[in-house]
């Protein structure tokens, strides 16, 4: 006498009956996920684009070539927090990006005419002798980085300002092929500036997430001292993340150069505060030990999102740093409270 099975044959296409036991952790699982820190992110981000698509007039917010515009404009400051996401997660800080901006736009502006690769080489090994001075003066002195950062940025920005004496340094006419690393579109609607954030994003997010190096990260900024101990060389990684730091704010000043087609000694001005205000509200904490690549980049839509809504929308420039002085206020406030429960 043949008996029905009690549950599908191997390889059936037939669903396996879900037993009451196991309801509750498919529940927990489904509450677990909505609760993500993560999808308050895209939530908030989903929020902004439904009520400027309301607010800004005509309705032309939500239109593709000004989502194109938007994600061109978020991909700088995102290049440069995804670096500033590395300083913060061990307990930094970097104040001296915004200037290596500066810097680095117009040294590469002006070895342009010795070739475009001349240009490029010389602006990122400029930005990496900026890194390495933060990194080795964070590693080697009991000095703040808050100390180092905010002295770097002044001598950098000064040094952009010696070059063409304070004036915009102007691009060789004939460097087309410089101009277009900041404005062509590939396949005439994707900018170029997208590729390299989603570059960046890539090396940075493997370089965290998926290495040795991202496992000392946290545990720096989890615990100094204990990470110590367990024989990770502070000052190595300490110098490293300056240096990353400082290559990411590089690449940001170079597509800047090229889309002011100049090297502008008074650009970057505010980006470090747009880099840490990206990165906190993708909640990586203040005091280190906690965050990530992809909440960065939530965060840096979440800013960019309010920096044009707010723009197109006509609200004044004061009431907008005003708002995002709140939102920032409220990512640290959150930050706080998930730190002491």
């Amino acid at each position: 006498m043949n008996k029905e099975p009690s549950e599908p044959a191997p390889f059936s296409n037939a669903p396996r009956p879900v037993s009451a036991s196991e309801r509750p952790s498919l529940r927990a699982s489904r509450s677990a996920f909505l609760r993500h820190p993560a999808m308050a992110l895209v939530g908030a981000i989903i929020l902004l684009l439904g009520l400027f698509a309301v607010w800004v007039p005509g309705g032309r917010f939500l239109t593709t070539e000004n989502l194109l515009d938007l994600a061109q404009q978020i991909s700088v400051n995102a290049i440069i927090a995804f670096g500033m996401t590395l300083v913060i997660l061990i307990g930094g800080i970097d104040l001296s990006v915004g200037a290596v901006v500066a810097l680095v736009g117009v040294v590469t502006v002006t070895f342009l005419p010795h070739g475009l690769v001349a240009g490029l080489v010389t602006g990122l090994l400029t930005a990496a002798a900026v890194g390495l001075g933060n990194g080795l003066l964070a590693a080697r002195t009991r000095m703040p980085p808050f100390i180092i950062t905010l002295g770097m940025m002044l001598i950098v920005r000064g040094a952009a300002f010696r070059f063409n004496e304070g004036r915009p340094l102007p691009a060789p006419s004939n460097a087309q092929s410089f101009f277009a690393l900041g404005t062509e579109r590939l396949g005439g609607w994707l900018p170029t500036p997208v590729i390299f954030m989603a570059l960046v994003f890539a090396l940075t997010a493997v370089l965290l997430h998926r290495t040795r190096f991202g496992q000392h990260l946290y545990a720096i900024g989890g615990n100094r001292e204990a990470a110590r101990f367990t024989g990770i060389a502070l000052a190595r990684n300490e110098a490293t993340v300056y240096l990353l730091s400082a290559g990411c704010a590089g690449v940001a000043g170079i597509i800047q150069a090229s889309q002011l087609f100049s090297g502008e000694p008074s650009a970057g001005q505010g980006f470090e505060l747009n880099a840490i205000a990206a990165v906190v509200v993708g909640g990586t904490s203040f005091t280190g030990g906690i965050g990530s690549i992809p909440g960065t980049l939530l965060g840096a839509i979440i800013i960019g999102i309010l920096d044009k809504g707010l723009n197109q929308a006509g609200v004044h420039f004061s009431l907008q740093s005003i708002v995002k002085g709140i939102v920032i206020l409220g990512a640290v406030y959150v930050d706080a409270r998930r730190r002491s429960e």
